[in-house]
């Protein structure tokens, strides 16, 4: 793998960053409910079960992801969905080096009215994995190690939740995603589950 200049990291999600910013404001102005929550959640994957190969990819599971997502209701019921998570700390790959995952995607979303007080989310979607693999086992010019060249990957993304207003405009949502990665060549399967909860706050309800 080629080294990359300290600091990459950072710099390789700020154009993405202020581009969903653009976006996010330019809907808002025509949306007619507006949600934000941020969560946290895991990743569940199958493993390998044979050693017939030399190098064995390892699932891609466990951890434990922060998120902040939003979502825009353009009409009664239909809107648009967007999410980031990225895990927490760092993994070990393969009991050699350390890695963390980003995962971020784009949806449209049918909402279904529950109740009162809850509302179910259908979305579908495409998004992107990239994977940052750290060199930490190399000499170092610097305190801090640089970070290998990333991988990224095209991924497809559906998901369901469940919002309950337990108080006002506040809800907690508990949610259950599957993704597609495509060619996802560093673990072990292309298909990726996440459960996990959030909590949120909706504008214009």
């Amino acid at each position: 793998m080629i080294v990359a200049p300290r600091g990459l990291d950072l710099r390789r999600f700020l154009p993405l960053t202020l581009a969903c910013a653009c976006f996010a404001f330019s809907v808002s102005a025509r949306a007619q409910q507006f949600d934000i929550a941020v969560g946290a959640s895991t990743l569940f994957s199958t493993a390998q079960t044979t050693s017939s190969q030399a190098f064995l990819p390892p699932p891609e599971r466990g951890g434990l992801y922060p998120s902040v997502s939003g979502q825009f209701l353009l009409t009664k019921h239909f809107g648009i969905h967007g999410e980031f998570l990225v895990r927490r700390t760092k993994a070990l790959y393969n009991g050699f080096q350390n890695f963390r995952p980003f995962l971020y995607d784009a949806n449209a979303v049918y909402v279904r009215r529950l109740g009162d007080d809850a509302k179910a989310d259908f979305m579908a979607g495409v998004g992107g994995q990239t994977v940052l693999f750290y060199n930490e086992f190399s000499t170092c010019i610097t305190a801090t190690c640089p970070i290998l060249a990333n991988t990224t990957h095209f991924m497809a993304h559906a998901g369901v939740d469940v919002r309950y207003y337990f108080w006002r405009n506040v809800f907690l949502r508990p949610e259950i995603h599957y993704y597609r990665v495509i060619n996802n060549s560093e673990f072990h399967s292309d298909n990726v589950f996440r459960a996990g909860a959030s909590i949120g706050y909706t504008f214009g309800r």
